[in-house]
């Protein structure tokens, strides 16, 4: 099967695809005993809450509704590969599925990125828009093509904060020398203000910003950044998440393997991974805001905010950053061109409904 009829099967309705997963529950005894085995990487520590249980629930989902004819063993971070190297272990065939963040892979693809979240980019529900409707996911395949990957939204932690500072941000001048744990482009706008990012997979970051090999550093929402034990450096939480607005998570399938697989299987496991992605952002937004009184009454966090001047160059140095992959041409330059055309079209819509109205809840 091509990657375009992939992507043509992307566009199935939950329903039409929850109809093939319905018809595979009635496999009989004997096609359940030659299970296809296959294994998941991830870049997430065991259940970690967010991302972690994402994958977990998409490896069990696929178990389930292929009733053992498709069986998913989970490995978390380090246990069969590195947390930074599960798009390898993909593309190569070490594992079959993996579940990351795309900006993990800006190394390789320089507009990876996009795909997880930009800074002052999209919503959690504009990003959905843009890779559903806005043409987002067929530059997603494009990109990852030639490494014979095909990506899917596999769950989405929510809104982010802005991170754990151990001194506190009080103008842009603050922002100079400061040694920070941000990937993607926010690392980048964030070296242009004259920090300096600093690469961490997530198991190190508390180790990082206790031993002081870091000043400050993001990870994702207060339900994820409680179970990580952030608090336990320093107490100072700022927001909010200008670098990363939306936080998607994706699932990673080894084209091959895939397309090796019988149609009403591919069915199930593209199902599993798009319910995955409505449950994961639900889910995430419930736990942050429970969470969020979690640090802030029981464990003493103080809600910082950035200062005005800070933004105001964060997104002044932002639109620079991402314009710049205009330049680049090829397949990068595509997903620029795809981002922005969805960025002006849902722009007017959101300012018009969801801005204003949450300006007159508060």
């Amino acid at each position: 099967m091509s990657a375009k009829a992939i992507s043509r099967r992307r566009a199935l309705t939950l329903g039409g695809a929850g109809s093939v997963a319905a018809a595979a529950g009635l496999a009989t005894p004997a096609l359940a005993q030659s299970a296809i085995i296959w294994k998941m990487v991830t870049s997430w520590p065991k259940d970690l809450p967010g991302p972690g249980a994402s994958a977990r629930r998409i490896a069990e989902a696929i178990s389930k509704l292929s009733d053992g004819r498709l069986k998913v063993e989970l490995f978390a971070a380090g246990e069969l590969v590195p947390a930074l190297e599960v798009f390898d272990a993909v593309a190569g065939g070490t594992a079959q599925i993996g579940h990351s963040a795309s900006f993990f892979w800006q190394g390789k693809m320089a507009a990876a990125p996009f795909f997880t979240a930009v800074p002052f980019g999209f919503t959690p529900l504009e990003h959905m828009c843009w890779i559903e409707r806005g043409g987002g996911q067929q530059v997603w395949d494009a990109l990852y093509e030639p490494f014979g990957v095909l990506p899917l939204m596999g769950g989405n932690t929510g809104f982010q904060m802005g991170g754990w500072y151990k001194r506190e941000i009080n103008g842009l001048e603050d922002i100079k020398g400061l040694k920070i744990r941000m990937p993607g482009l926010g690392g980048e706008v964030m070296r242009r203000l004259g920090a300096t990012p600093v690469s961490l997979p997530p198991s190190e970051i508390l180790t990082g910003l206790q031993s002081g090999v870091i000043d400050a550093a993001e990870f994702l929402g207060p339900s994820s950044d409680l179970a990580m034990g952030f608090h336990q450096a320093t107490k100072l939480y700022y927001g909010p998440g200008w670098h990363e607005p939306n936080g998607t998570g994706e699932a990673l399938l080894n084209a091959s393997a895939f397309n090796a697989l019988p149609e009403d299987l591919k069915g199930i496991v593209i199902h599993a991974i798009r319910a995955e992605n409505a449950l994961g952002l639900a889910e995430g937004e419930w736990m942050n805001a429970v969470q969020l009184g979690t640090l802030t009454d029981k464990l003493g966090v103080k809600l910082m905010q950035f200062p005005d001047d800070v933004l105001e160059a964060a997104r002044r140095t932002s639109d620079e950053v991402l314009a710049g992959f205009a330049d680049k041409g090829g397949a990068d330059a595509e997903v620029y061109r795809s981002f922005a055309k969805a960025r002006e079209t849902m722009t007017p819509w959101s300012r018009a409904n969801e801005v204003t109205f949450l300006n007159a809840r508060v």
